[in-house]
């Protein structure tokens, strides 16, 4: 569950243009004077001073563009997967899950670019909405990872009733604080639109203690995702100690399938990781704020990172397990071994061309 404030212009106090949480920090020099336009109080300035804000919110669109070029290209790439393993299967949870992760991931990219292309004049009132939709989807996504991520836990763990319990209680208490915070951020966001030297911009301001909450979720989500990780890790490594007692005959296929848990797990949290650490260097005020270059370098790299995780590596916590269990079935008679890790549901490989 992500925040990021983008400045787009100087003032007294911090202003930014919010499209997922994370924070740029307000640069501190002296603040050139704009006017209102008379007939819709939009921002209107001609003054050099500003440059700086544009060539730094410029940098930061294109790295957004770049952020949705890769998630249309890794949709391409698992597309062949996505149609076998998803579309001609019966339908679950999962399947609906992943294809609302997955699909969501490209009107996330357009919302995003409409509100940050310089040539797009966007009313007050449509950048706030544009504001809300983006954040409210990110919180909407990070729900929908967790219940993912309690899926494969709870089959990691053979079933087990109380540790799903002990689950969904920490996942629920997480979110719903995320969630609450998140709704005081957005209340105490106002949107306004700005003509800087004839270039359209998008800004929120952020009042109250925004950097504080904004911190908060960053805890929250952190705790959650690192006892997801040790949860996992552990429960693999006891699996591991046992199997070695048995003959490689014996539990190969049970290893195999914690090995491509855990390697899944492992991807989708170091893409956590960098965004979470991107997000705590803007939590900063000492953040470097007078080289631009390297702070819209750090933001894009933010955005690359925080779409790799939903939308990339998401979907794939799903894809590769039903990738392998695919191809148990094709080549193995080990397929019952898997039933309970593929979130309890078959996944039938038909070999009939009519499919």
């Amino acid at each position: 569950m992500t925040l990021i404030l983008r400045l787009h212009r100087y003032s007294p106090r911090p202003f930014a243009v919010c499209t997922c949480v994370h924070v740029y920090p307000l640069q501190s020099r002296t603040l050139p004077i704009c006017s209102h336009h008379p007939s819709n109080m939009t921002f209107v300035s001609n003054d050099p001073g500003w440059w700086p804000t544009i060539n730094f919110n410029l940098s930061v669109s294109y790295w957004i563009v770049a952020a949705g070029v890769v998630v249309v290209h890794d949709w391409v790439l698992t597309l062949g997967q996505e149609i076998e393993l998803i579309w001609r299967q019966r339908w679950s949870l999962m399947t609906v899950l992943y294809l609302i992760i997955r699909y969501s991931g490209i009107p996330y990219f357009v919302v995003n670019v409409l509100g940050n292309m310089p040539s797009v004049s966007l009313p007050d009132a449509v950048s706030i909405i544009a504001y809300y939709v983006l954040n409210g989807t990110t919180v909407a996504l990070t729900v929908m990872l967790g219940v993912i991520m309690i899926a494969r836990l709870h089959a990691m763990y053979q079933g087990s009733r109380t540790m799903l319990v002990f689950l969904i209680i920490i996942s629920l208490a997480v979110n719903i604080a995320c969630g609450v915070i998140m709704a005081i951020i957005l209340k105490d966001t106002v949107g306004e639109e700005l003509v800087l030297s004839g270039i359209y911009m998008c800004s929120s301001e952020l009042e109250g203690n925004s950097l504080l909450l904004g911190s908060m979720v960053w805890m929250l989500n952190t705790v959650w995702e690192v006892l997801a990780l040790c949860l996992s890790v552990w429960v693999a490594v006891k699996h591991f100690r046992e199997l070695r007692r048995l003959g490689p005959s014996t539990g190969s296929t049970i290893g195999d399938c914690f090995r491509v848990l855990i390697q899944s797990h492992v991807l989708y949290f170091a893409s956590f990781v960098g965004v979470s650490c991107v997000q705590l260097a803007f939590l900063f005020p000492e953040l470097p704020n007078s080289d631009s270059l390297g702070v819209s370098i750090l933001g894009g790299a933010l955005q690359i990172c925080m779409v790799i995780q939903l939308f990339v590596l998401g979907p794939r916590l799903i894809l590769s397990v039903r990738g392998y269990h695919a191809k148990l079935v094709a080549y193995s008679d080990a397929e019952t071994s898997m039933n309970l890790i593929v979130f309890q549901e078959h996944v039938h490989v038909s070999t009939s061309s009519t499919v």
